[in-house]
């Protein structure tokens, strides 16, 4: 896709600017303990980037919106594995380094779901490890295929137009990483206010805040150019889609294994996010990085 100056700033502006007064809204919740009306919100929030394209006037037609996959299994195959095996080595490495931290009693699943979710659970005969493997299991199967419907609205506007085109004016590399660095911002709002992601918001502790906003950023472009990349070798939009419903799938699991007293530790890890258990993802953005630069 080629960059056009006008198309490209309309984009931002729309998926910014309603994204984040939008965020700004599900924080209010949030901030209020409306829990539910904060993820409706934000299940809204993620296909403002689709809408931008639209309002933008970009054509969706190149995207490949037709799931063309023969030669590609194998991409679909490591849309869904490699979030997965990036998650568990993560939480291990962190998990190794804080071996007090590792909890299977559901303190941050009590605190997380709440009381009465492990009640019901209690009721029904699962206990905590058996929920996690359940969980596991589903993250691996049927969830990123679920959650695909949701980050297609994302990953058209990301992966489907302002990645192209920031390549096609910056190069592949640069413009990853300005894209990845773009995605990261535009989650701002709801890491600042709300306290997203790393549990801890400007009203808690603005310098910790700060750097949990910093801290996505290079999360999102170690991500990003994971994902792009089985955009490059599928050309099927709905792959990107799928591995970012992986990802978004697997990141609970680590945190349902943290101790509640180690709730303050999220920027350190275990989800993938954090800066120890973000290693593996780190290392394989940079291995994609360096073969991209050796095709030259």
């Amino acid at each position: 896709m080629k960059y056009e100056k006008k198309q490209f700033t309309k984009y931002i502006v729309f998926s910014f600017v309603f994204a984040w007064i939008l965020q700004i809204i599900a924080s209010v919740f949030a901030i209020n303990g409306n829990v539910v009306a904060f993820k409706l919100i934000l299940a809204v929030v993620m296909f403002i980037p689709l809408l931008a394209v639209i309002c933008a006037r970009i054509p969706l037609k190149g995207l490949g919106w037709k799931p063309r996959v023969k030669g590609k299994v194998k991409y679909i195959i490591l849309g869904i594995l490699i979030p997965a095996a990036l998650t568990v080595t993560g939480a291990l490495l962190f998990f190794l380094v804080f071996p007090k931290s590792f909890d299977m009693t559901g303190e941050m699943l009590r605190l997380q779901a709440g009381e009465e979710a492990l009640k019901i659970m209690e009721a029904q005969g699962i206990t905590v490890p058996m929920y996690l493997i359940i969980a596991t299991v589903q993250c691996l199967t049927i969830a990123p295929f679920i959650n695909m419907f949701t980050a297609i609205g994302e990953e058209a506007g990301w992966r489907g137009v302002m990645y192209p085109m920031l390549k096609d004016k910056f190069g592949v590399t640069k413009g990853r990483i300005l894209g990845g660095v773009s995605w990261g911002i535009w989650h701002w709002p709801i890491i600042a206010l709300a306290g997203y992601e790393y549990n801890v918001s400007i009203f808690d502790n603005p310098i910790k805040s700060v750097l949990g906003m910093l801290l996505f950023c290079v999360f999102a472009t170690c991500m990003g150019i994971f994902i792009d990349e089985l955009y490059e070798k599928t050309n099927i939009i709905w792959v990107p889609a799928l591995a970012h419903g992986a990802i978004n799938a697997m990141a609970t699991i680590p945190i349902y294994m943290l101790k509640e007293s180690y709730a303050d530790k999220m920027m350190i890890g275990p989800a993938t996010i954090g800066i120890l258990s973000g290693i593996p993802l780190i290392i394989l953005a940079i291995w994609i990085c360096r073969k991209t630069s050796l095709k030259k």
